[in-house]
C-alpha cells in the first residue's frame, strides 16, 4: 500500500518535475558551462576560456555598476513599499465591512503586466505628459524625469512598490488577523497604548509575515528588470543598470552570452549572500521577541 501511494506521488508531481528538469535544471548546468566559454549565440563553435569571463565581469563597469545600484534599490523600494504595505494592511485591517472588496482592489496593480505600466508611466512623465505640461504651465519648468540618477532609481521604485504593496498587504493582513486579541488586552491593562502598542505588540506579534514580506522585498531588488529596460535602459550612465539588464545586453545585444552566463553566476551569488545575510538578521531580530 505504501509503495503504491508512493507511485501515485511521483506520478502526480511529475509534470512539475519534467517541467523543471526541461526548463531550469538543464539550462542551469549549460549556463554554468558556457560561462567559462567564449560562445556568442551564432557560431556553432566555442572555446574553453576558463576563468577569462570571470575576470573581465569583475573589472566591468557595467557589472560594478550593477552590484551598487541593486543595494540603492534595496534602500529605497524595500523600506517604501513595507511602509505602504503596512498601512494598506492596517486600514484594511480596521476595517468593519467589505475586508475582501478592499484587499482585492489593493491587489490589482499585482495583476498588471510591468510592460504596461512602465509605459503609461514613461507617458505622464513625458515632455507632453500631464505633469511637465502642469508644471510648464505654472512654473516654466520641465522635468526630465529619467535623465536624474536618484529620480530616476526612485521613479522604477514607487512603480515597483504601487504594483507589489497590495500583494504585501495580503500577507500582513492575514498576520494580523491572527494575532490574538487577549495580548492587547493585556497590553492595554499594563498601559500600553498608541505607537507603544503598534511598536511593541504588533510588529513583534507580525514577525512571521513581516520575515516573508521582507525576504520577497528583497529578492524583488535584485530581479529588477521590466521597468529599467522600458524606462531607462539602464542609464543615465548606468545610474539604473541591474544584474538583470546588464546580463540582458551582454547576451542579447552584444551575443556575448558565455560573458553574460559569468555575470549571472555572479549575481547569483551575490543574491544569495545578501538575502542570507538579511536572513540571518530577521532571524536575530525573531528571536530576541520570542520567535524561534
Amino acid at each position: 500500500m505504501k509503495k503504491e501511494n508512493n507511485k501515485l506521488g511521483w506520478l502526480f508531481t511529475s509534470p512539475y518535475i519534467i517541467f523543471s528538469l526541461i526548463f531550469f535544471v538543464i539550462p542551469l548546468l549549460f549556463s554554468f558551462w558556457l560561462a567559462f566559454t567564449n560562445w556568442n549565440m551564432i557560431s556553432p563553435t566555442f572555446y574553453y576560456i576558463g576563468l577569462d569571463n570571470f575576470t573581465a565581469a569583475l573589472k566591468s563597469k557595467g557589472v560594478q555598476a550593477a552590484f551598487f545600484v541593486v543595494y540603492k534599490f534595496l534602500l529605497i523600494y524595500v523600506p517604501l513599499v513595507m511602509i505602504v504595505s503596512m498601512v494598506i494592511a492596517l486600514m484594511v485591517n480596521n476595517l468593519k465591512k467589505h475586508k475582501g472588496i478592499y484587499l482585492v482592489a489593493f491587489f490589482l496593480p499585482y495583476l498588471s503586466s510591468g510592460v504596461v505600466s512602465s509605459l503609461i508611466v514613461n507617458g505622464i512623465l513625458s515632455y507632453n505628459g500631464p505633469i511637465n505640461t502642469f508644471l510648464r504651465s505654472h512654473w516654466g519648468v520641465t522635468l526630465d524625469w529619467t535623465k536624474s540618477p536618484f529620480v530616476a532609481i526612485l521613479v522604477i521604485s514607487l512603480m515597483i512598490a504601487w504594483k507589489m504593496s497590495g500583494y504585501y498587504a495580503l500577507i500582513l493582513v492575514s498576520g494580523l488577523s491572527s494575532i490574538n486579541t487577549e495580548i492587547y488586552e493585556a497590553a492595554a491593562i499594563d498601559g500600553v497604548t498608541g505607537w507603544q502598542r503598534f511598536w511593541k505588540v504588533t510588529i513583534p506579534m507580525l514577525y512571521p509575515s513581516l520575515f516573508s514580506v521582507l525576504i520577497m522585498a528583497v529578492g524583488v531588488t535584485f530581479g529588477i528588470f521590466t521597468e529599467v529596460y522600458q524606462l531607462t535602459g539602464g542609464g543615465p550612465s548606468y545610474a539604473t543598470n541591474t544584474w538583470q539588464m546588464e546580463i540582458y545586453n551582454q547576451a542579447f545585444i552584444n551575443l556575448n552570452s558565455g560573458y553574460a552566463s559569468s555575470i549571472a553566476l555572479i549575481s547569483s551569488v551575490v543574491t544569495f549572500v545578501s538575502i542570507g545575510i538579511i536572513r540571518k538578521i530577521l532571524e536575530k531580530w525573531g528571536s530576541s521577541n520570542g520567535w524561534e
